[in-house]
């Protein structure tokens, strides 16, 4: 039923477009996985018709092929992880190798992952951030995003240092849009304090991303540094 739910709701010509969007074709990052071309305001809302369902069909669809019927399920487990919060971790750490996109990862990470970690050993973070799989090291880091919420930025900035020479463009996004978050959420001295350690040798997109918040003085500043090193070296 819920399957038929969203399938209503495809749309060929969008589906070409996310396809290509969420980079698709043969060596990219989302290489066979298939869209329906539905939108998340309206997977949103067959979550919410589908808010009670059971254990066992979650797990099918995040098995299934398409795009927006793994998302489904992940946003059902948000709602779901505000009522059984441990069932659902174990869930998704289980399925974790289905948690493949990064939309996927972003939707549902810090809820059901960080939220369910803040009062709780937090060492997951650590072995996902040596994963050879960089879907499992963009859920480490952006999972503490709940942390951040809470006011608290030692896990974003222990992860950080983890990551801080991956190579993958959507690991250095992720990374610095959570230092990002630490300045505004957190302590802007804190995350100046990380990037006076660190921004010579993080990826320029990573830095790019944290210091997106800054004045444009600052901005030149970390940059030029970056620059500088570069030329040095």
């Amino acid at each position: 039923m819920i399957i038929d739910d969203l399938r209503k709701n495809a749309c060929p010509q969008k589906a070409k477009i996310l396809q290509k969007f969420f980079k698709t074709g043969p060596g990219e990052y989302g290489e066979g996985d298939i869209f329906w071309g539905i939108t998340v305001p309206l997977i949103r809302k067959v979550a919410c018709d589908y808010k009670y369902l059971d254990g066992a069909s979650l797990e099918k669809m995040l098995d299934d092929n398409v795009h927006e019927v793994r998302l489904c399920a992940l946003l059902i487990m948000v709602l779901q992880a505000k009522i059984n919060p441990d069932a659902i971790y174990k869930m998704y750490t289980k399925k974790i190798d289905r948690v493949n996109n990064w939309d996927l990862v972003d939707l549902s990470a810090p809820t059901v992952v960080g939220n369910f970690l803040i009062d709780k050993d937090s060492s997951i973070f650590y072995r996902l951030a040596k994963s050879d799989n960089f879907w499992h090291r963009r859920i480490a880091i952006v999972s503490t995003y709940a942390f951040i919420k809470q006011g608290s930025y030692e896990e974003t900035l222990n992860i950080s240092e983890k990551l801080l020479h991956d190579k993958h463009d959507l690991i250095q996004k992720a990374v610095g849009w959570m230092l990002r978050e630490v300045g505004k959420r957190c302590s802007m001295d804190i995350l100046e304090e990380f990037l006076e350690k660190y921004c010579t040798i993080m990826p320029r997109t990573m830095l790019r991303y944290s210091i997106e918040h800054m004045s444009d003085q600052k901005r030149k500043i970390y940059m030029n540094a970056k620059r500088l090193h570069k030329s040095l070296h």
